[in-house]
């Protein structure tokens, strides 16, 4: 993970310098590495059957190549191979963040650039490779046991689009270092942006003296070819990072399965916590890339006590909290209901947008550099009830910490997500860790701490609750295999 100060300052001198003083960002330049890039517009010439640097035109074809670059990979590279390659990819991702980031905001519409280079950042420098995989020895009087981690092959990876290129470099690390291939599918409003990540991570590859197509994709990804994918023989784990949905649909698959569904994390603010703390790392970490990560802040559930100062706090750090008539105006043009069965799901056209641009929706005249606004609801609020994905965050007001844990143990609804507590009473701390039962559980400090951004651990975008695998690691894509020399071999004592 060799990333140096100077390159990160270079970096983030970069990201300062395309921040307006109203909050708004435009693009920064980069210069991409040379290479044939695709072509979107309609007279597109197909791409060849040997693909464009891991871009084909047919599903089928990508998985081909996928699997022939697998072969390749398992034989006739080593482990410091991975890690030289590995590497490889790290700097040319780092040569491209400024430039990803800022197609991935035109692209999507989601999002703020800034906290999207962060995210960037972070799964470059802090995926880790190689290194993980780790021998496991036990030796006695039977002889030797040795356990060590041994590809699946042919991995099919769906990404989303709210973390498209950060998926994609993340997976890529994780997989390619367990000695697997990956073919991607990836969301259909992040294409662009992923191809030209994908090449660009290809061209890395092979430059470093690696096979070529070790990751593909096809240029118009589809749900069929999802089916494709799930059904192919060469395709031995699927690794799904999105909502619920689309993860049961791959464990139907038959095929081995990690999935990463959605979560609607909620953050418990007790009368011991220290509150001044508490409303800054709320606003950042409920702000974070307007809301669209899965692990970010989504509820809050504040003591009585505590309750008044805390919302005062928000209101410091830049929060704009609504009254009634602007959180009723909020509820109906952000949240809806469901168009099939009960409960509630956001509004899509809102989901990821500034809380400014939001906020302006009813009439309300907040400045551009306000990332959060807040309403004040009881604990069945469709907003407390929903993933909301995007900067707008609904408060509670609980009479103690009994009742706080109890609304967000529901509020939760078994994704065993994330959760997060403010609180210097340890005993509080643990009863909600047990209760909540979430992958990822922080104390006094913003969410995204959990994967590493502002905290300690390694970072992935596939954060796999549903199916156990939590925070998955080039571990997470192999096979546990045993090696065992009997009769007292090699054994010296």
């Amino acid at each position: 993970m060799d990333i140096s100060s100077q390159e990160i300052e270079s970096i983030v001198r970069k990201v300062l310098s395309g921040i307006e003083q109203n909050g708004r960002v435009e693009a920064v330049s980069a210069q991409p590495a040379a290479r044939q890039t695709v072509s979107y517009s309609s007279a597109a010439p197909a791409v060849s059957k040997d693909g464009d640097y891991g871009v084909f035109d047919k599903i089928e074809d990508a998985i081909e190549a996928a699997n022939k670059a697998q072969k390749e990979w398992n034989t006739s590279f080593r482990v410091e191979d991975r890690k030289r390659i590995v590497d490889a990819i790290r700097r040319a991702s780092r040569h491209h963040i400024e430039e990803w980031c800022t197609r991935i905001v035109e692209e999507t519409g989601m999002g703020r650039y800034e906290d999207k280079v962060e995210k960037h950042l972070a799964v470059i420098n802090k995926t880790p490779g190689p290194e993980c995989l780790n021998t496991f020895a036990l030796t006695g009087d039977d002889g030797l046991m040795l356990e060590e981690f041994g590809p699946f092959g042919v991995i099919g990876a769906i990404t989303p689009t709210t973390n498209p290129t950060e998926t994609i470099i993340n997976n890529t690390i994780s997989m390619i270092s367990g000695g697997n291939s990956v073919v991607f599918n990836v969301h259909p409003r992040a294409k662009k942006v992923c191809a030209d990540c994908l090449q660009v991570l290809n061209k890395a590859i092979q430059d470093a003296g690696g096979p070529a197509n070790l990751i593909t994709m096809t240029k118009e990804p589809t749900m069929e070819n999802v089916d494709k994918m799930s059904a192919s023989p060469y395709i031995r784990m699927m690794v799904g990072t999105g909502g619920m949905g689309m993860v049961n649909a791959l464990l139907r698959s038959g095929k081995k399965c990690i999935g990463a569904g959605e979560g609607n994390p909620p953050v418990i603010v007790d009368e011991t916590a220290d509150v001044a703390h508490a409303a800054r790392m709320i606003y950042q970490g409920a702000s974070f890339d307007n809301n669209i990560v899965c692990f970010a802040e989504k509820e809050i559930f504040a003591v009585d006590s505590i309750y008044d100062g805390l919302l005062h706090e928000l209101k410091k750090n830049g929060a704009f909290v609504v009254n009634r008539t602007q959180a009723e105006q909020l509820t109906r043009l952000c949240i809806k209901k469901k168009a099939k069965g009960d409960g509630y799901e956001p509004n899509k056209d809102w989901v990821g947008k500034n809380a400014s641009e939001i906020l302006r929706q009813i009439h309300v005249n907040a400045p551009d550099t306000c990332r959060l606004a807040i309403l004040e609801t009881d604990a069945e609020h469709p907003f407390v009830m929903c993933e909301q994905l995007m900067p707008v965050i609904p408060i509670v007001r609980v009479k103690d910490f009994e009742e706080a844990v109890r609304c967000a143990v529901k509020a939760e609804r078994g994704n065993r997500h994330t959760a997060s507590m403010f609180s210097t009473n340890v005993n509080h701390m643990t009863a909600f860790a047990k209760a909540i039962e979430t992958t990822i559980f922080v104390k006094n400090s913003a969410t995204k701490a959990g994967l590493g951004i502002g905290g300690e651990g390694h970072c992935t975008m596939t954060i796999a609750g549903p199916t156990g695998e939590g925070i998955t690691n080039a571990r997470s894509f192999c096979r546990r295999r045993r090696c065992v020399l009997a009769e007292g071999g090699l054994r010296i004592v």
